[in-house]
């Protein structure tokens, strides 16, 4: 995207910069991205940028937006509007955007952490460009700690990390150029009697100083939101590496999702349906491991359910796979909807009175246990 072929320079380039949204974890650099746009658009430095954020902006901050575009307007500028946290706004907050995108009134720049299929409205997105950022990388983040301990604006040589000190505090930030800074902020702040002012040679600093004081902060928190894209990610990789016969890789997710707070339950109740999606009778016992899993959690909780659900999740893992019971059931209901509710066979009906034995019920072919008329026969193994 940033590239000397990148799409963002093409845009700029040629002047027609189009609507977009700016999607990826936090700190990545979305706001600092929106603002090198508006910038390199001409516009930044004079009120033909406004900033806002969703968290706070409502239709009425947008309304007032759109009136000072229209002036701007008037005078020869282009506006930049951009909008943080967009997928804070709801629908109709959204929808007050969609008219002044459209007509091109200014360019709006969104930023939002969360998946925009479900957050923004399918209206709004049909007129943007979705540009995915990642997390940064160890060698970008080494780059923003070593700016913030040489220049001017930072830390001024005032520190030296050692460079296993730079990996461990690069290995903490989880991608996050904010959270580095943040953490690199902190660690100065636990430094005795420690002021830039008054520091003529750096504080050399090493991995063992630096655990200390990291300890000393707290525990790490992971990246994490039960409602989020994170959980949906994370919880599909525990089921992907369990159906893909991994038990390193489940109880790695497994491990993740415990550390982050997800519900031991949940994680229970996925391995449940999975023993028989993705099992079934290959190894009948899985659902049997599945549920007394949940039953140990319940009985012993956190943190000691932690093996009983590492135990059920690499025996699954290992387990052979078969998914013919999943498939059974939905053929079943398949054939169920397209055909409806056929006639039973008389030979499966029961005959509890002597009326019914008249007519014949509980008798017939013993082989015809299906309805006549279905289109399909055979639902399992098939």
């Amino acid at each position: 995207m940033l590239g000397e072929k990148g799409v963002i320079r093409a845009w700029l380039k040629s002047k027609s910069f189009p609507s977009i949204l700016l999607w990826g974890p936090p700190g990545v650099g979305k706001t600092s991205l929106a603002l090198l746009i508006a910038e390199n658009l001409g516009d930044h430095g004079g009120e033909a940028f406004i900033q806002l954020s969703a968290v706070s902006a409502g239709v009425k901050d947008i309304k007032e937006a759109a009136e000072r575009a229209k002036s701007y307007q008037r005078l020869g500028r282009r506006t930049v509007l951009f909008l943080d946290e967009i997928h804070r706004l709801n629908k109709s907050q959204q929808d007050s955007l969609l008219p002044h995108v459209e007509a091109g009134l200014f360019v709006l720049i969104g930023a939002t952490t969360e998946n925009p299929s479900f957050e923004v409205n399918a209206a709004l997105l049909s007129r943007m460009r979705v540009l995915r950022l990642e997390r940064l990388t160890h060698p970008q983040l080494e780059r923003v700690l070593s700016h913030a301990l040489k220049s001017s604006d930072g830390l001024a040589n005032c520190v030296e990390l050692s460079e296993s000190a730079c990996h461990l505090i690069v290995e903490q930030s989880e991608g996050d150029a904010r959270r580095l800074l943040t953490l690199l902020d902190s660690i100065v702040s636990l430094i005795p009697n420690f002021s830039i002012a008054t520091h003529e040679h750096p504080v050399k600093i090493d991995q063992p100083e630096l655990q200390t004081l990291l300890e000393q902060l707290g525990d790490r928190v992971l990246p994490y939101d039960k409602a989020s894209e994170e959980h949906h990610n994370t919880i599909s990789a525990f089921i992907k590496s369990m159906r893909a016969s991994d038990p390193d890789a489940a109880v790695y997710y497994l491990a993740r999702m415990l550390e982050s707070g997800e519900d031991p339950m949940f994680i229970a109740r996925r391995m449940i349906v999975f023993a028989s999606e993705d099992i079934g009778n290959a190894e009948p016992r899985g659902l049997l491991m599945a549920i007394a899993a949940k039953e140990a959690l319940q009985c012993v909780g956190l943190p000691e359910a932690r093996i009983n659900l590492a135990h059920a999740a690499i025996s699954l893992a290992l387990a052979r796979k078969d998914r013919s019971v999943y498939n059974a059931i939905e053929a079943a209901l398949q054939e169920v909807q397209d055909t409806g509710a056929l006639p039973v066979p008389m030979v499966l009906r029961n005959a509890v009175t002597a009326l019914m034995k008249r007519e014949g019920y509980g008798k017939g072919d013993a082989d015809q246990r299906l309805p006549v008329g279905l289109r399909k026969t055979r639902f399992y193994g098939s």
